[in-house]
This record gives C-alpha cells, sequence and structure tokens, in this order.
C-alpha cells in the first residue's frame, strides 16, 4: 500500500504562531497545524495551500518547508499504514481567518504553545521548527496512539 501523503500548515507572525483546534474527524480534540491529505493529481504544495484555504479561509502566498515526519503503521481509519507528513511554515497569507466546521484557529505566542493540547510528538519535533531549524523525524504509535518510538533529526542549515 502506498504511504498516505498529508499537510501540516502553521501560519507564524513575528512571535505568534497560528494553530488550528480540530473539531471533528481524525485528531478531534487536539490542536494540530492546518491541512489533511494530498489528492490524486495535486503536488503536496498545492494540497498544503488548498487544505489552509478550505479550512480556515485563507490563501498562503509564502511557505517553506521545515519538516517531514513519516509515521510508521499508523492506524487510520481502520488501516495501519505508513503517513508522511509534510510541514510547512506560511509567512504571507491572503484573506480573513475564520473558524469551519472542521477548525477553530488560534493564534498562540511562540514560548507559550500548549504541547499538551497536541499529538505526543509535536512536543519532540516543532519546537525545533519554531526555532527554525528543518528537521525529519519518524514515530511509531500503538493503535490507541500511545507512542512507541520516536526519533528526530536536525538537518544541516
Amino acid at each position: 500500500m502506498k504511504p498516505l501523503l498529508v499537510t501540516w500548515m502553521i501560519l507564524r507572525d513575528g512571535n505568534r504562531v497560528l494553530l488550528g483546534h480540530k473539531k471533528r474527524g481524525f485528531g478531534a480534540g487536539y490542536l494540530n497545524g492546518i491541512g489533511g491529505k494530498v489528492d490524486a493529481g495535486e503536488t503536496i504544495e498545492e494540497a498544503a495551500v488548498r487544505e489552509t484555504t478550505e479550512e480556515i479561509g485563507v490563501k498562503v502566498t509564502e511557505f517553506e518547508n521545515v519538516a517531514t515526519i513519516i509515521f510508521d503503521d499508523l492506524f487510520y481509519k481502520g488501516t495501519r499504514r505508513q503517513t508522511i507528513m509534510h510541514c510547512y511554515i506560511g509567512t504571507k497569507w491572503k484573506g480573513e481567518l475564520l473558524e469551519t466546521e472542521e477548525i477553530k484557529p488560534e493564534w498562540f505566542d511562540v514560548d507559550k504553545i500548549p504541547y499538551d493540547k497536541m499529538w505526543i510528538d509535536d512536543k519532540y519535533w516543532l519546537p525545533q521548527v519554531i526555532a527554525g531549524k528543518k528537521v525529519e523525524g519518524r514515530f511509531k504509535f500503538t493503535d490507541d496512539y500511545k507512542l512507541i518510538s520516536q526519533q528526530v533529526n536536525v538537518l544541516p542549515d
């Protein structure tokens, strides 16, 4: 089975980052980046922009790939499969933020990100990204999303 490709966009405005409270679907109840699955026929970057527009109403016009995170054998919708998440930091966008049925966006100071309200893997790699580093990570969870293993590598500048 081919890996599932997903995107994760974090908007950044100075010392603030925008994350989203997931209201339904996979990850409901967690604070996340904005994103979702890459559709057939679109690039990962196109998916990142589309998902951000669909979920919070803004179209990101400048962004940078800052992390690739691999989830080995992630249990998703009744199936175990490798999931590859491409994370971006968006620094320019058009439009007005809005809350949708799926996401409630919220700004956080970079030193006050509530990691305890996020997936457990985020605390291992996201601080590096927020500090301006690029990372690659690999995580494995049990079927009920307890962390089994983690590895994060900061990439050279």
